[in-house]
């Protein structure tokens, strides 16, 4: 009898859960979670992805570095650009199966796996111009592993390209390769796609550009968005045979890092710091808009010399710096997938051990929503998500009138409770804000 009553109760709650379940169309983002801060929500567009492949000719390549002559060889260099979009709602569409792999533990193959999305491939474009959001993935990740991210940015306006630097990772030329390449992949990749796609017939406002970069791919928004790279750092020198000094501050080819029409960077996790990568000198030469997201306690770039350095020293941009405390690397990639979670260095790629990985992708974009639409979108309203607010997170209050619903969000104004957040939701974050400085 009672095998019977729990095969009843089970047949109910499945029968409850087909009803209540809406239906989506295809390239419709939806599947929020219960405790997400409010603009962490997918906007109101569909969402479409097509593949590009965009070609720089004639770039150094060190992964040809040959130490007896010093030298590397010049190649076009070709790169995958991942493009989601704004887009037309296609009914009865499947939206896209993303499948990648990144490198497992040595000497294991890379695994596969694979990430359900929302978007539909090749879906026809909505009608209007968006800003247009470069965005660079860590050091040996893949473009679809932000798919978090990106699809999250389309279905709220936005144009949005993430690179596949294709990293020599494992490889002794890899890290001096990615140093040298982030960012001028990225300026190419923006000065490309505000050419082709800003014209009087394309979709992208050229004029309101982002960059949103992931650890290396922090580093490399940072270049890209003003920067100037230190040509006695420890980055610099570590490049063989000076081939990166060229594009150090006062270089001769310095100019060709900078990505133009930065209206914002978001760097998240961002390396550097730790090899000297800028010095004061060269962060305070970043002059847009500024959101640092880390964690205090990431042992792969380090918190103090990256992340909360760069905050203190970018002295004329107007930033933020939104830190979770016990928070590691992990914070650029979406959740792991399945088949990244049988082995630790494969889940490592995607997961934090303290913090739920769903709860940090809901605050982290909750945070890149309220600031690109602050800043490139010049939508004022979204200040009070952002300015203001208490520096502790745990810190702020709110004494709700009787009758409020338990997951209600703040309202902010004279609520301390940050602006979005729900009761008992806010906590375990600092986010620190600071002017420019008056110019010299």
């Amino acid at each position: 009898m009672r095998t019977t009553q729990r095969r009843l109760s089970c047949a109910l709650l499945a029968l409850c859960l087909v009803t209540v379940t809406p239906a989506f169309a295809a390239g419709t983002p939806h599947g929020l979670y219960i405790d997400a801060p409010e603009l962490a929500a997918p906007g109101e567009h569909a969402v479409g992805v097509r593949s590009l492949t965009m070609v720089e000719p004639d770039q150094l390549d060190l992964g040809s570095f040959d130490p007896a002559t010093g030298t590397a060889s010049k190649r076009d260099r070709s790169l995958k650009v991942e493009l989601w979009y704004p887009a037309k709602a296609t009914p009865g569409a499947k939206p896209v199966v993303y499948q990648d792999a990144m490198d497992s533990e040595p000497p294991k193959p890379p695994t596969p796996f694979t990430i359900q999305g929302v978007a539909v491939r090749d879906a026809v474009a909505a009608a209007g111009r968006f800003p247009l959001v470069i965005v660079s993935h860590g050091y040996g990740n893949v473009p679809v592993a932000t798919n978090w991210i990106t699809e999250n940015l389309a279905s709220k306006g936005y144009v949005v390209a993430a690179i596949r630097h294709a990293d020599l990772y494992l490889n002794p030329a890899g890290f001096p390769n990615a140093a040298l390449r982030r960012p001028l992949d990225i300026a190419f990749v923006t000065r490309e796609l505000q050419r082709t796609l800003g014209g009087a017939n394309g979709n992208v406002d050229p004029a309101r550009t982002a960059l949103v970069g992931y650890s290396m791919g922090g580093y490399g928004v940072l270049a890209a968005g003003g920067a100037t790279l230190d040509p006695a750092g420890g980055l610099v020198t570590r490049v063989p045979n000076g081939l990166l000094a060229p594009f150090a501050r006062g270089g001769a080819a310095s100019a060709t890092l900078i990505a133009p029409a930065v209206k914002a960077i978001v760097a998240i996790a961002p390396a550097g710091g730790a090899f000297g990568a800028f010095g004061a000198a060269g962060l305070a030469d970043i002059k847009a808009p500024l959101l640092l997201i880390s964690g205090d306690h990431d042992l792969t770039v380090d918190y103090t010399t990256g992340a909360r350095a760069y905050f203190d020293q970018a002295i004329h941009s107007n930033r933020y710096l939104l830190t979770f405390l016990q928070g590691g690397h992990a914070l650029g990639l979406g959740a792991a997938p399945p088949e990244m979670r049988d082995d630790l260095w494969n889940q490592d790629w995607f997961e934090d051990p303290v913090w739920r990985k769903e709860r940090l992708m809901s605050i982290s974009l909750h945070f890149i929503t309220a600031f690109l639409d602050r800043y490139v979108k010049e939508d004022a309203s979204r200040s009070a998500f952002i300015d203001g607010l208490v520096v502790e997170s745990g810190k702020g209050t709110w004494d709700a009138p009787q009758g409020t619903p338990w997951n209600a969000r703040s309202p902010g104004g004279a609520v301390t409770l940050w602006k979005g957040f729900q009761r008992r939701h806010a906590t375990g974050m600092t986010l620190q804000h600071a002017a420019p400085a008056p110019a010299q």
